[in-house]
């Protein structure tokens, strides 16, 4: 068991165990644009991995790559996409909408717009059920209530035939997870899950899919930009910039010794409300200049914001290097426990 600086309750993290998913040398690039660079990661039954980064990092484009549902105009390779030994990449697309939904499931950023307005909320559940199982009309009607109940929808029985545009924000969104979870899925990708929701309803948001999680032994890809999400439900975090991931390690790690300048930017740039940091009693730090200069850059993508860039920097894209058993960081300027030595972070 370990704990988050952010919690006073401890995390479970889980034994190790083959991956479920696998991914290796992904990426994905948009009209010649590289959105994704070569990525590799990988999630174990019932864990929580959180990918972080601000906007047009890549990390939409990587949960759309891994469902398959890029618009035809993006262009994808991968050494593997590899599901419970299945190799994504290579499924007819008959046999990946077998997966899709029932196996493997997604709850996009914004429901209002995933929904189909023309069609009740039960309805709408009711067709992934009838699709992947073997379901009467009424038997699906049954099963779409018990899951409304589930995700703590008032009202269960009347609301399968309200529409989306009658619900809250929050509501809409656990009509998605209760739609994303229906077939029971080993894996569920979250691409920012709590957007545009108020604080209170994204607590009971997260709450409701951590308890899916530990019900159904779910794996959790969770896709967002805010640290205290990550703080509080990841038990690993994956920081991307520029499409490419700079550190890796479990949650604890990452909030308490952060070794790549962007992860430490991002840390920085976050209200800490343990230490009574506020607002409007404190400034927060911010990463100066813009992820734009990432398109120039020739070496490492972070290079023209940093305030530790070596000459390494500027030429050579860095390897993610292994700091410990589970850390790595994609930084020249690592840290002297590094494998192989090297120089310390200023940090400050």
């Amino acid at each position: 068991m370990t704990t988050s600086p952010l919690l006073a309750y401890p995390l479970p993290v889980p034994p190790a165990a083959p991956a479920l998913l696998e991914v290796r040398g992904l990426s994905v690039a948009f009209a010649g644009h590289a959105a994704v660079h070569d990525l590799d990661f990988s999630i174990t039954r019932g864990e929580t991995l959180a990918l972080v980064g601000e906007s047009g990092c890549g990390k939409s484009a990587t949960a759309l790559a891994l469902m398959r549902l890029l618009p035809v105009e993006a262009c994808m390779q991968a050494a593997h996409i590899r599901f419970d030994g299945q190799d994504l990449t290579r499924l007819s697309e008959r046999d990946m909408r077998e997966l899709r939904g029932k196996r493997i499931s997604m709850i996009f950023q914004e429901p209002m717009s995933s929904l189909n307005p023309l069609l009740s909320i039960g309805d709408q559940i009711s067709e992934v059920l009838r699709r992947h199982e073997a379901m009467s009309r009424r038997q699906a009607r049954n099963r779409v209530v018990e899951l409304l109940d589930l995700v703590r929808v008032p009202n269960a029985q009347e609301r399968y035939d309200t529409y989306p545009h009658q619900l809250s924000g929050g509501m809409r969104q656990r009509v998605m997870i209760a739609m994303a979870v229906a077939c029971g899925p080993e894996l569920l990708i979250a691409d920012e899950p709590t957007t545009a929701l108020d604080v209170t309803i994204q607590a009971q948001v997260l709450e409701l899919l951590d308890s899916l999680r530990r019900q159904l032994s779910m794996a959790v890809l969770l896709i967002t930009h805010d640290l205290g999400v990550v703080a509080h439900w990841a038990n690993r975090v994956a920081v991307m910039y520029a499409g490419r991931l700079v550190e890796q390690s479990d949650a604890d790690t990452l909030f308490a010794d952060p070794r790549h300048p962007y992860a430490r930017g991002l840390l920085d740039a976050t209200v800490k409300l343990d230490s009574g940091q506020h607002y409007l009693n404190s400034r927060l730090r911010e990463i100066p200049g813009s992820i734009e200069s990432a398109r120039s850059a020739r070496g490492c993508a972070f290079a023209p914001r940093c305030a530790h860039a070596i000459d390494t920097c500027l030429h050579a894209v860095p390897a993610l290097v292994q700091l410990s058993a589970s850390h790595y960081a994609a930084c020249p300027v690592v840290t002297p426990n590094a494998q192989g030595g090297g120089h310390a972070l200023a940090f400050g």
